[in-house]
């Protein structure tokens, strides 16, 4: 096995980058060090990397399809990674995971129908049900001393006021929880109680950390259970620029409705080397995420320690999966405006604010570790310097 060396340095400026180059969009400073978007400063798989070079290098791009060895790559991967056994029939390829969020808002709800979501969650989720003139049902997460866990009377609660769809993060962006067996089964029993459909997004499904295991919820599912699973290799293998992910919807009405939303824009990303790298990826990556989960391991010991022995005015539970890790920034007693210009202007860091992730999520920042370790030692100095030059008159530390 090739060892991957994940210290290598990558320079992304000058890439069209989102991270590195919308810096001075975003923070209003382009020299901030940036952990913020969720893709990671690392070389793809070598599989991804020959298999894109091997189609350049024909250097036609022409109309592509869906080849059918695409679909078998996925019904492969979530079988051997998952213990998931994919009917190809139930598989639809779509143009990302977020338009996926929308497509499925729109195919599976009417306008003021209420959409369950359990914040702090990724943004998106908010916007899906909002932007498509849905009605937003929050049901708050509870967060018991950095381990979050679902508030089942309150979602209860929440499918009472008829709401039709429910939009789980599994596992849980940006809070990291992997979901349990017993958790997902009460899920699931709700969700018979009230006849709501489940949209499990399960785009970081692979990036679980030892001691865990990742639960697909459709594995626990009754054949009556009203389902509909996003993935994508896009998190994975550090792929999300390709914009190709798919929808498992063994429901054959749900899948048609779907399909519907999209076909009435005739959105389509049957581009060739999105296709190519997706496929590369779930062939020939398991043992790059082999290695790459242990660098993440190692990353996410190092941050959790230093916060501990170094700045005990921010506190973080290590995450069971993802390469996010959330900051318990409170005790800093910041507004979140000022808690953002602390972490642009006193630490020179592009982190995202943990208010954008909704309630739950005010007084925390959102740490993308998916980078080498020398910069993540560089981000927590900063910190650590940052509030060091902290006027106590100005933030009650």
């Amino acid at each position: 096995m090739k060892k991957i060396n994940f210290d290598k340095i990558i320079h992304r400026e000058k890439t069209l980058s989102t991270k590195f180059d919308g810096r001075q969009a975003y923070f209003g400073n382009s020299d901030v060090l940036p952990l913020w978007v969720a893709d990671m400063d690392f070389e793809v798989p070598e599989s991804v990397q020959l298999a894109l070079q091997k189609q350049i290098s024909h250097a036609v791009f022409g109309y592509s399809f869906y080849p059918e060895s695409l679909y078998q790559s996925i019904v492969d991967w979530f079988a051997l990674q998952h213990q998931w056994q994919i009917e190809r029939e139930w598989i639809l390829m779509v143009p990302g995971v977020v338009p996926s969020l929308y497509a499925t808002v729109l195919a599976t709800t009417q306008e003021n129908d209420g959409v369950i979501i359990q914040s702090p969650v990724y943004f998106p989720f908010f916007s899906a049900v909002t932007h498509n003139h849905r009605r937003l049902v929050i049901n708050k997460l509870q967060n018991h001393n950095g381990h979050y866990q679902i508030d089942f009377d309150d979602l209860e609660k929440c499918a009472q006021q008829g709401a039709k769809l429910l939009m789980l993060c599994t596992p849980h962006n940006p809070v990291g929880r992997v979901w349990n067996p017993p958790e997902l089964r009460k899920i699931l029993e709700i969700s018979r109680r009230y006849n709501l459909t489940i949209l499990s997004d399960d785009i970081h499904c692979d990036l679980i950390y030892s001691n865990y295991q990742h639960t697909m919820l459709q594995t626990l599912a009754k054949p009556e259970d009203k389902i509909v699973t996003a993935i994508a290799p896009s998190k994975t293998f550090n792929i999300p620029g390709l914009g190709l992910s798919a929808l498992v919807v063994p429901d054959a009405d749900i899948r048609s409705s779907i399909k519907n939303e999209f076909g009435k824009l005739h959105v389509t990303n049957q581009n060739p080397l999105s296709i190519i790298a997706f496929e590369a990826a779930y062939r020939g990556g398991d043992d790059w995420l082999r290695q790459l989960l242990i660098y993440l391991e190692a990353n996410c010991d190092f941050v959790i320690d230093f916060l501990q022995k170094n700045i005990p005015k921010i506190s973080a539970k290590k995450p069971e999966a993802t390469y996010l890790i959330w900051l318990d920034c409170r005790n800093l007693h910041m507004s979140d405006a000022e808690l953002r210009r602390f972490f642009i202007e006193d630490c020179n860091l592009g982190l995202n604010p943990g208010a954008v992730f909704g309630e739950g999520g005010s007084g925390f920042m959102r740490l993308n570790i998916g980078t080498r370790r020398e910069l993540i030692a560089q981000a927590l100095q900063q910190i650590k310097d940052g509030i060091s030059r902290l006027n106590p008159n100005d933030y009650c530390i």
